[in-house]
């Protein structure tokens, strides 16, 4: 029986996908232990009111299926999706002029949303990009 080697190759992805899939599962997991406060602070990000209950559920079943690599391309394309519509609203409350803050990982979001926000995102959607491979 021969043995698959794995290689660079191959090791990029699966990493990308286990960062991007761990961030995914800190965020879903924060947000939900937020309890109330989480759907407020979306509210205050402009994110449409009937996905703000579904977003943290979301992104722990995307974050687990990217760490255990099941289904890794399609959960890596929700996440990259997700996280570009996560980017256009930061974008949009910058534009606006106005920095709530950041609700991305619940509770442990204070900071006010800033360029560091989108740098973040766009990284994020690299590596997401990377786990489609």
């Amino acid at each position: 029986m021969e043995r698959y080697q794995f290689g660079m190759a191959d090791w990029i992805p699966v990493t990308a996908s286990i960062v991007v899939g761990a961030v995914f599962l800190v965020a879903g997991a924060t947000k939900i232990a937020a309890g109330a406060e989480w759907p407020a602070q979306a509210r205050g990000l402009g994110a449409p009111a009937i996905t703000i209950p579904l977003v943290p559920w979301v992104e722990v079943v995307i974050g687990a299926f990217l760490v255990v690599q099941v289904a890794r391309q399609a959960a890596a394309l929700a996440a990259a999706a997700m996280l570009v519509v996560f980017t256009v609203l930061i974008v949009m409350q910058l534009a606006q002029g106005r920095r709530p803050p950041c609700a991305c990982f619940g509770a442990w979001s204070v900071k006010p949303l800033g360029a560091g926000h989108v740098v973040r995102n766009v990284a994020l959607i690299a590596l997401s990009a990377l786990a489609l491979f």
